[in-house]
């Protein structure tokens, strides 16, 4: 039987309530997920965590007491939950893979064709998903489809189609997969059109980040005029599974707009990167 969480060291009943509230129920639980993790879903869930009890965690992970970590973890923890303390978005709350996302590509503005071609793929494969079960399969995707290379994607035939058909690190979803060779082609031919496909696509926010000033997520739209046009465009090429919200969805991830709250510390970062340039 699993020990209770209040009969592991350092621990005790009100950690053992909060936490069982967030499904960790046991040391393998913690082990699972580590400190850190522990303190983001739990301010994630509105408890008011403290710095002693990141350490009291981390202490029984490495079975020792709190009050004899060393002085570097102590750094290192309080450094982490300072990292974890600062005003973000609210959405990737509570997950570290979707904060991380957040915290480092988001909003970025991209001007590399290959990673264009990227969240076009991973963005087609979330219609009817969650972005963290796309996100969760990323790199799987990343091995299935030639490192994202549109050329290489281009010259998929139907024995690789039934090939990836047969992955289960990746959506095996017929259209979706044999929509994403048909896009590496149509990518192909605008490349070759314009030169790249960052030339094309920068071309519906006339080159510059529409940066918008949302407090809200509430604010935030599926789509706009913009996502419209870019999306009718793209049919009109052969992009398949390019629909209006998908592709607003594509802006905001390569920075096309910036749909940060203002609130977040990424908001103002991204903004002043632009400037800088």
């Amino acid at each position: 039987m699993r020990a209770g969480i209040a009969r592991l060291p350092n621990l005790g009943p009100v950690t053992e309530r909060w936490l069982t509230a967030i499904g960790v129920r046991s040391r393998r639980d913690l082990e699972a997920i580590g400190a850190i993790n522990a303190y983001r879903l739990l301010k994630g869930h509105g408890y008011r965590v403290s710095l002693n009890l990141v350490y009291a965690i981390e202490a029984m992970l490495r079975d020792t007491r709190w009050d004899r970590l060393p002085a570097r973890v102590k750094v290192q923890l309080k450094t982490a939950v300072a990292d974890a303390n600062r005003p973000r978005c609210e959405w990737p709350t509570g997950n570290a893979l979707m904060q991380r996302y957040h915290d480092e590509e988001w909003g970025v503005p991209v001007h590399n064709d290959r990673k264009h071609f990227e969240f076009l793929t991973l963005e087609g494969a979330q219609a009817g998903l969650s972005w963290l079960t796309i996100l969760k399969k990323r790199e799987n995707y990343r091995e299935a489809f030639a490192g994202f290379d549109p050329r290489k994607v281009a010259r998929f035939d139907k024995r690789k189609i039934r090939a990836l058909l047969a992955n289960p690190g990746i959506v095996r979803n017929r259209l979706k997969i044999e929509s994403t060779v048909t896009n590496a082609r149509a990518f192909l031919a605008v490349q070759k059109e314009f030169g790249s496909f960052d030339r094309y696509i920068w071309r519906f926010v006339g080159g510059r980040p529409i940066v918008n000033r949302w407090t809200s997520l509430k604010q935030l739209p599926a789509s706009t005029k913009e996502s419209g046009a870019l999306s009718a465009d793209l049919k009109r090429r052969g992009f398949r599974f390019v629909g209006s919200t998908i592709i607003y969805a594509h802006m905001q991830a390569t920075g096309m707009v910036n749909d940060h709250l203002v609130h977040c510390y990424r908001y103002r970062e991204i903004n002043a990167r632009h400037r800088r340039k």
